[in-house]
């Protein structure tokens, strides 16, 4: 399951992990977030071998939304060794959400 991330975890939850870093920026209001949520899920559980998830509630944690630049929401971000390596806005079917990371991984 993906744990929620804060700023204060920041530092070492992303820029320090030893692997790449799925962080899906949502909010509790908001319809496609709700939708993309239970994928998000299953990919944290299926891909657990090769990256790390969290999720990150703008609402709660705007100032890491204010550091990144979150205008849309979902918007799910790929950190490697702590650097944005690709951003995906908005919510995807399942196999297209895969085959994008796939491609960055």
């Amino acid at each position: 399951m993906a744990a929620e991330l804060t700023a204060e975890r920041f530092q070492e939850d992303v820029v320090n992990a030893s692997k790449p870093v799925l962080v899906d920026f949502w909010a509790s209001w908001c319809g496609p977030c709700r939708a993309l949520g239970p994928i998000v899920e299953q990919i944290s559980e299926e891909m657990s071998d090769r990256l790390t998830v969290y999720k990150c509630n703008v609402d709660e944690e705007s100032s890491l939304a204010q550091q990144f630049g979150i205008m849309s929401i979902p918007t799910l971000i790929l950190f490697k060794n702590g650097e944005v390596a690709h951003q995906m806005v908005g919510s995807k079917p399942k196999a297209a959400l895969v085959a994008e990371l796939e491609e960055h991984l």
